[in-house]
């Protein structure tokens, strides 16, 4: 596949991805806030509190795949191992850890003040598993492109 082609692909994917997270944080984190509020009506005036806080954890998710573009549009001019990818996908590795530490300390001090369900911090736990995932993937794939940049530059001097 060449490197334009791939480009294109990558930010259909992105848009996806972009698109996919807004329907989640615009329509079906509130539907199932409401209807958890509805279930359990001693939780209904921690409905506000919990909106906020998970809508704040968009905020790394999307300049994460602001940085996921500017890496696809460096594969697309045929740079894909350089130090500028490398860099962005450490950020991106630290955002998805930062994102990480705020859900989890969020939870706990939702739980603390007795906001949280125990459901709730059980299936926040797998989304936090999945975030620490992703982090160490992005850190791995930024160590390797690194190198490869690397390589790469000691190449193009020897010839």
């Amino acid at each position: 596949m060449k490197q334009d082609k791939l480009s294109k692909w990558l930010k259909f994917i992105i848009i996806g991805v972009g698109l996919c997270g807004l329907v989640v944080y615009a329509f079906v984190v509130p539907s199932i806030g409401q209807s958890f509020s509805y279930d359990y009506p001693e939780f209904s005036g921690y409905y506000l509190p919990w909106i906020i806080f998970i809508s704040l954890t968009s905020v790394p998710v999307l300049v994460a795949l602001c940085l996921c573009w500017k890496i696809a549009d460096n594969i697309g001019n045929d740079m894909s191992f350089s130090m500028n990818n490398a860099n962005y996908l450490k950020w991106i590795s630290w955002l998805a850890a930062g994102d990480c530490a705020y859900f989890f300390l969020g939870n706990l001090i939702l739980t603390f003040l007795n906001m949280n369900h125990p459901g709730i911090l059980l299936i926040s736990l797998m989304v936090i598993f999945l975030g620490i995932a992703v982090s160490i993937a992005a850190a791995a794939l930024s160590h390797l492109v690194l190198k490869a940049a690397v390589l790469q530059e000691q190449s193009d001097l020897t010839i």
